[in-house]
This record gives C-alpha cells, structure tokens and sequence, in this order.
C-alpha cells in the first residue's frame, strides 16, 4: 500500500506561481511513476505532468514551459512548481502513483484557484 498525501495549494492570482508537493509513504519501494492530474468542475481528470523514477519527465501540451515536475527519491516527494499560472489551471490536483505491479494510488487532493 502506498500512502498519498498533497500540499500547497492555495488561491493565486493570474501570473502567479504556486508549489505543490506531494509525500508518499508505505511501500514507496515499489513506486514507479508519479504524476498530477487536475479535474476542473464538469470535465475529466486530465494528465498534468507525469515523471518516471529515472527522472523521465511528460507534461500536457497546456502547461510546457509552465509547469516543472521534480522528484526527491530521498524524501519520497513529488513536487509541481507551477509558474504564469492562468485562471484555466484552477482545478482540483491531484498526486498519482503507479507501481511496479502496477497498482495505481491516488491522493486526497489539493485545490488550485487562479483569480483576481
């Protein structure tokens, strides 16, 4: 089992930056990718940015050159800095992990709100 728990949201306005982080813990050995997802009200969980444990990194094509995905192995953390955020980032986010079984963990969530 793997533990999932987000920080660092917040409400911004347009052009600012915020940090989020999230810690894992229980069999975080057996953690193979992490990611964030975001779901906005009315439409689906989306794929913000993902990173693999030899630090291979993905984003969606809405947030390159905005968005930074890091991984410290060290303290089992993810973290999303996200910069120039824009009122269409605000949306639940979300932590993710994927195994090497391939048993897939969500955190609780963490809310983004971008206005002025």
């Amino acid at each position: 089992q793997v533990q999932l728990v987000e920080s660092g949201g917040g409400l911004v306005q347009p052009g600012g930056s915020l940090r989020l982080s999230c810690a894992a813990s229980g069999s975080i050995g057996g953690i193979k990718n992490m990611a964030w997802y975001r779901q906005a009200p009315g439409k689906d969980r989306e794929l913000v940015a993902s990173i693999t444990r030899n630090i291979g990194t993905n984003y969606a094509d809405s947030v390159k050159g905005r968005f930074t995905i890091s991984r410290d192995n060290t303290k089992n953390t993810v973290y999303l800095q996200m910069n120039s955020l824009k009122p269409e980032d605000t949306a639940m986010y979300y932590c993710n992990a994927v195994t090497f079984l391939n048993n897939i963990y969500w955190g609780q969530g963490t809310q983004v709100t971008v206005s002025s």
